[in-house]
């Protein structure tokens, strides 16, 4: 991650010390290959509302203040309807445009966690070679019910025989 976006990103979030589980590396990695939100209890990071709003506050401020200096002499001649519906539109983007950055922040943070547990517990597998086979043994894994202590050695065993 580039070093603005990463302030961003770890701005919004608080992340744990604590190591991540082989299971929760497992089962975090099948459901961001399924491009569904990853629960934050299984890579130990937590949403921090407030910093959020600060962040995305002032990244609409430094795309605001340009397009409003732009616009400004164009919309104070304009008809008045102009400006309202310019603003119901602006205040509307700026609402859904929240969403929109939390999810994206909280998508490069699960990726971003999931390469660094990846690194700890499968140091010789490339994350981007290996994501998907280690998804589809996982899921092999839980419908032979395999225990949790043999996850790790199944898992594992799985891969060196399909590399």
């Amino acid at each position: 991650m580039n070093s603005f976006k990463e302030k961003v990103v770890y701005g919004m979030f608080t992340v744990s010390k604590k190591p991540v589980l082989f299971r929760d590396l497992l089962e975090a990695n099948s459901t961001y290959n399924e491009n569904m939100l990853v629960d934050p209890s299984k890579l130990n990071f937590k949403f921090k509302y407030g910093k959020s709003y600060i962040i995305f506050g002032l990244l609409c401020l430094a795309i605001l203040i340009p397009l409003i200096i732009l616009t400004h002499k164009f919309l104070a001649k304009a008809d008045v309807h102009i400006s309202l519906i310019v603003a119901i539109l602006v205040t509307a983007s700026i609402f859904i445009g929240f969403d929109i950055f939390k999810a994206w922040a909280r998508s490069e943070l699960t990726k971003d966690l999931i390469k660094k547990a990846w690194r700890v517990h499968f140091p010789y597998f490339d994350y981007d070679k290996y994501n998907q086979k280690v998804e589809e043994i996982y899921n092999e894994a839980v419908k032979k019910e395999i225990p949790k202590r043999d996850l790790e050695k199944y898992v594992i065993d799985t891969l060196v025989k399909l590399s």
